[in-house]
C-alpha cells in the first residue's frame, strides 16, 4: 500500500525570470522592503535572495520558486516546532527553475513523513465467519466449541510506503490475535482461527467461542459479538529514522445466532 503525504513546507513558483529581473531592477522591490529607504542594504539581500538574477532576465518561461510552509500539514502540535521548522526551511530563499524541469523536491524527515503517511490509512475492521451453522438460521450450538475464523479483508499484516524528496519511510502494522467478546459465553482466541473442515477439525484451532446461553432472549434472535484487532506499529525511513508508534485498534460487532438443543427424556410404552 502506498500513502501519498502532502509536505509541510515545499517550493511554489512565484515570477519569471525576466518578471523578478523587472521587479529589481524598476525599484519596485525597493518599494515592497520591509527596510524602504536603505538600497544599499536592499539590494545586496535582494542579490542573495534571488542569485544571479540579471542572467534569467530574458527568460519569460523559467520561473523562481519560493520556499513555502503551510501549518496545516504539520504533523505535530508544538507551534515552536512549526515555527523553527518554518525558519529553517525559508531560509533557504528562492530557486530558479528553467522551463520544463521540475522544482525541488521538499525534503521530509522519516519520523514526520511515517508518521503523517500512516495518519492517511484505514485499516478494514475485521469479518468472521464461524463453525457449526445449524438449520435456515446457520445457528451454533449452546456448550459446543464454535469454531471462529477471520475472513475477507482482515489483514494481518498491513504495509505501507511514503516517499517526499529522498526520503522514503517503511510502516508495518502487525496484528497477532482476534480479540473476541461475545454477549453469552467465552472466547479464547490466540491467532485468527482457521476455517473449520473435516480434516483441519483433527488439527485443532486457535480461535473458539464456547456459547452459554441461546440467543432466544436478544430481541433480534442473534448474539452479539465484538470484534478487536490490535495492531503493533513500526517504522523505518532511508534516512535512519525508525521507531514505533501507539497500537492501533479496530472495533467492530458481529451477530451469531446460537440454539439450545433440547434433550426429551421418554420411557417405553408398558406392554400389556
Amino acid at each position: 500500500m502506498a500513502a501519498t503525504v502532502h509536505p509541510v513546507c515545499w517550493y511554489e513558483p512565484d515570477r519569471t525570470g525576466a518578471e523578478v529581473a523587472q521587479w529589481i531592477d524598476s525599484g519596485q522591490a525597493e518599494k515592497e522592503s520591509s527596510v524602504h529607504g536603505n538600497w544599499g542594504y536592499v539590494m545586496p539581500y535582494l542579490r542573495d535572495q534571488y542569485p544571479d538574477y540579471e542572467s534569467y532576465a530574458d527568460d519569460e518561461e523559467g520561473y523562481w520558486y519560493r520556499p513555502w510552509c503551510d501549518w496545516t500539514y504539520y504533523n505535530g502540535d508544538d507551534p515552536m516546532e512549526y515555527q523553527k521548522l518554518f525558519g529553517q526551511f525559508t531560509s533557504n530563499g528562492p530557486v530558479y527553475v528553467p522551463a520544463g524541469e521540475s522544482a525541488p523536491a521538499p525534503e521530509v524527515d522519516g519520523e514526520t513523513l511515517a508518521r503523517a503517511a500512516w495518519d492517511a490509512v484505514t485499516i478494514p475492521t475485521a469479518t468472521i465467519s464461524y463453525n457449526p451453522m445449524v438449520g435456515d438460521v446457520g445457528a451454533t450450538i449452546v456448550g459446543m466449541d464454535t469454531w471462529v475464523w477471520a475472513t475477507g479483508d482482515t489483514p494481518k499484516e498491513v504495509q505501507v510506503t511514503a516517499t517526499a524528496g529522498s526520503t522514503t519511510a517503511t510502516i508495518t502494522a502487525t496484528a497477532k490475535w482476534l480479540t473476541l467478546q461475545p454477549k453469552d459465553g467465552t472466547a479464547k482466541c490466540t491467532g485468527f482461527g482457521i476455517p473449520w473442515t473435516e480434516e483441519n477439525d483433527a488439527k485443532g484451532t486457535d480461535c473458539l467461542i464456547v456459547f452459554n446461553r441461546s440467543s432466544a432472549h436478544f430481541k433480534d434472535g442473534v448474539t452479539p459479538v465484538d470484534i478487536k484487532v490490535s495492531y503493533a506499529i513500526t517504522y523505518t525511513a532511508t534516512d535512519g529514522a525508525s521507531g514505533s508508534m501507539d497500537t492501533h485498534t479496530t472495533s467492530t460487532t458481529t451477530s451469531i445466532p446460537v440454539a439450545e438443543i433440547q434433550t426429551l427424556n421418554t420411557q417405553p410404552t408398558k406392554q400389556p
